[in-house]
């Protein structure tokens, strides 16, 4: 909103400063955007105040309203509101009548009629203060519409009293497909939830949004209706939004305003037209549907302020400030009997909206920095939420970049990502109302947004890429059941992982991003929550985005739990890099939700152990169907509690071993907490593990 300074001067603070007027209004809540000088048509620069209105304060959306809070926050005088003086009476209008079919829509409507109205253009200091707040002068009635809603915050509608048919108005719904032209020569057509303003002929303008062109005031007009009602917020708002169409009187009625209102701009508007357009007001006022509202009035505890605030503010300060913002006070035992304003009954309602008031006038600067009062809560992580942190900080360590994609995304992702039309991944969740199609769904995955953080790095010369994410992703049930929601953690590596280096056996080397990258990189994870994890192969169809001979599934089991399926690891599709302009790219997804139960609610520390480890290989001749992780598990659960560690060193294929076979040389790792082990303590061990390996089909060799 635009406010002239010398339009706001003239009823608050003449001589206060422009920049303690923005100090003061920015502190109590009124926030200036920005201050601009308008070069006035008599060569003089005007100074403009752009104000950003929050949607509780419909109020302040008038000159007067923010000529009020300035009053209250600098104790400057006000001037008497300019609609303290009405020239027009009570009572009813001849030549005119009005009918509202919709009273729910429609709480007050309310008519004047002017005759011998001259159309004329509008005095210099009116077009003045018109361009200077943003609006553009047309002629003198309907500068004066503008000129009245601007100051008093109620939007008012002139019509041409001799192209109303049958001179009479009736408010109604609009008729299902039924048009209207609009002031703007737009033909618009409506539904049957927007409210019309009719004659006999039929639509005259879209209620509270824009006037028609069949009763626009002209140069010929002589004689004038002037209307200003109030209309329901949400229904205006529905009316504009389904139009595309907004204007100065939709921006202001969406909010809500308050039915006294119509006769403050009717009595400000009816002033102007007697002495800029020579017109003649005629007796009495159409005045529909408000019979007032009963005051409002809250106790204000002068405990319950300090309670609230941490500081005591005295009772007659606080009783200063609301008088300065128009409430009305009485004293009570404990504090304050307070009357709400008119234009503030559906902003403050209950005693903490008048706390609030106080001290955002008497200055939220003073208000100490203090912790609220506990109440029992210990104030502790969950346990989940312990994880998700230790998680995110695990990867950071390791040197990834953390980044934050939309949760919304494009359908076209699941196609790029090759997922079959059963895929459970294609249950996604769909927007009502989407801000664009390319947002139209919930991410069903995290790989879409860390592919879009890759390219994004990779074509601005950032070929390596190394960034996680941790964030929620959402599936639909089919079952109409609601839609299934939870917290992952994927991380995406593409590029070198590490800078070329001289000291490569031939030359420059570098290592690039892999399957082995990044089963390091997840290992490194999981074995920080001392999880028992491992990676299963998975069919080539379970994850399509993935290479289908270098991808698998994570699988984790807590201390003595069944074993679950956290989520994903491998190299992503050739195809889908391609999509994305990616070259080799690994990645592994899990959720962070069922690590947390496999992961203990307390990492127990170990300490190293006093006595060595005794090592000893082992190879063996196996056919090739068999899987290492099958041959690990079976070595550790043969071996019991005395084997610390086994691992696979070497693999060989070829002639001495036998066509359909291959070798495996395994090492493993003994180690006692009591005493030094020798060959002959682990003879026991070995000889079970060689048994467990033979069942397998397998044959020591050497």
């Amino acid at each position: 909103m635009r406010v002239p300074l010398t339009w706001l001067r003239e009823y608050c603070a003449p001589g206060l400063d422009v920049r303690r007027i923005e100090e003061r209004l920015t502190m109590t809540g009124t926030k200036v955007e920005a201050i601009h000088r308008h070069d006035a048509e008599d060569g003089s620069l005007v100074e403009v105040l752009e104000l950003e209105i929050t949607p509780n304060r419909p109020d302040c959306l008038g000159v007067f309203g923010v000529a009020r809070e300035l009053h209250a926050a600098t104790a400057a005088p006000l001037e008497q509101p300019p609609w303290s003086e009405d020239p027009g009476s009570a009572g009813p209008v001849l030549g005119a009548e009005v009918r509202v079919e919709c009273p729910e829509l429609c709480p007050r409507f309310t008519v004047r009629v002017f005759e011998g109205v001259t159309i004329a253009p509008s005095p210099p200091w009116l077009k003045a203060r018109l361009t200077a707040a943003g609006q553009r002068p047309i002629n003198n009635v309907v500068d004066i519409t503008n000129y009245a809603m601007l100051l008093t915050g109620q939007p008012l509608h002139a019509f041409d009293l001799d192209h109303v048919a049958g001179r009479r108005l009736t408010v109604r719904r609009a008729g299902e497909g039924e048009q209207v032209e609009t002031l703007d020569g737009e033909t618009r057509t409506l539904d049957s939830e927007m409210v019309v303003i009719a004659d006999a002929d039929g639509p005259t303008s879209i209620a509270g949004v824009k006037g028609g062109a069949r009763s626009e005031v002209a140069l010929q007009t002589t004689r004038v209706l002037l209307e200003a009602a109030t209309w329901n917020g949400p229904n205006i708002h529905r009316t504009s939004w389904s139009l595309g169409l907004r204007s100065e009187a939709s921006a202001r009625f969406e909010k809500g305003l308050a039915p006294e209102q119509c006769m403050y701009a009717q009595a400000v508007a009816t002033r102007l037209l007697i002495e800029c357009a020579s017109a003649k007001v005629m007796p009495g006022t159409v005045d529909i549907g408000w019979d007032g509202a009963p005051p409002l009035v809250i106790r204000l505890r002068e405990a319950r302020v300090q309670a609230i605030l941490g500081v005591t503010v005295a009772r007659e300060r606080q009783a200063e400030i609301l008088q300065a913002l128009d409430f009305a006070t009485e004293p009570a035992d404990d504090g304050l009997e307070v009357t709400v304003p008119a234009l503030r009954r559906e902003d403050v309602t209950r005693e903490v909206d008048l706390i609030e008031e106080v001290a955002r006038i008497d200055g939220l600067e003073k208000l100490p920095a203090t912790l609220p009062a506990r109440r029992g809560a210990v104030g502790l992580l969950s346990h989940s939420q312990r994880v998700r942190r230790a998680a995110e900080d695990a990867l950071v360590g390791r040197g990834l970049h953390e980044v934050i994609g939309w949760s919304f995304t494009d359908p076209g992702l699941l196609d790029r990502l090759r997922l079959p039309s059963e895929d459970a991944l294609r249950r996604v969740v769909t927007l009502e109302n989407p801000l664009s199609e390319a947002q139209s769904i919930m991410r069903p995955t995290l790989l879409g947004s860390l592919l879009d953080a890759a390219r994004h790095n990779v074509s601005r010369n950032g070929p390596d890429v190394q960034v996680f994410e941790s964030g929620a992703v959402y599936r639909a049930c089919s079952d109409g059941a609601p839609a299934d929601e939870h917290h992952a953690l994927g991380a995406l590596l593409t590029g070198a992982l590490a800078p070329a280096s001289w000291r490569g056996l031939e030359g420059p080397h570098t290592r690039e991003a892999d399957f082995f990258a990044v089963k390091a990189l997840l290992g490194a994870l999981l074995d920080h929550f001392q999880a028992h994890w491992s990676v299963k192969a998975s069919p080539p169809t379970q994850w399509p985005f993935l290479h289908p001979g270098r991808s698998a599934e994570v699988i984790a089991r807590g201390q003595g739990s069944e074993a679950i399926r956290l989520g994903f690891i491998g190299e992503v599709h050739p195809l889908v890099a391609q999509a994305w302009d990616l070259g080799r790219t690994a990645t592994f997804a899990v959720d962070l939700g069922k690590l947390a139960a496999v992961a203990p609610e307390v990492v127990s520390f170990r300490a190293f152990g006093a006595f060595p480890v005794l090592r000893q290989d082992l190879a063996v001749t196996l056919p090739v169907e068999v899987t290492a992780r099958e041959v690990l598990h079976l070595v550790r659960k043969a071996a019991k509690e005395t084997l610390e560690k086994a691992e696979i060193f070497d693999v060989y294929t070829g002639a001495q071993v036998g066509e359909g076979k291959r070798s495996l040389a395994l090492a493993l790792s003994f180690r006692s907490l009591e005493r030094t082990l020798t060959d002959e303590d682990v003879a026991p061990v070995r000889k079970k593990i060689v048994a467990a390996l033979e069942e397998l089909g397998g044959e020591l060799r050497g």
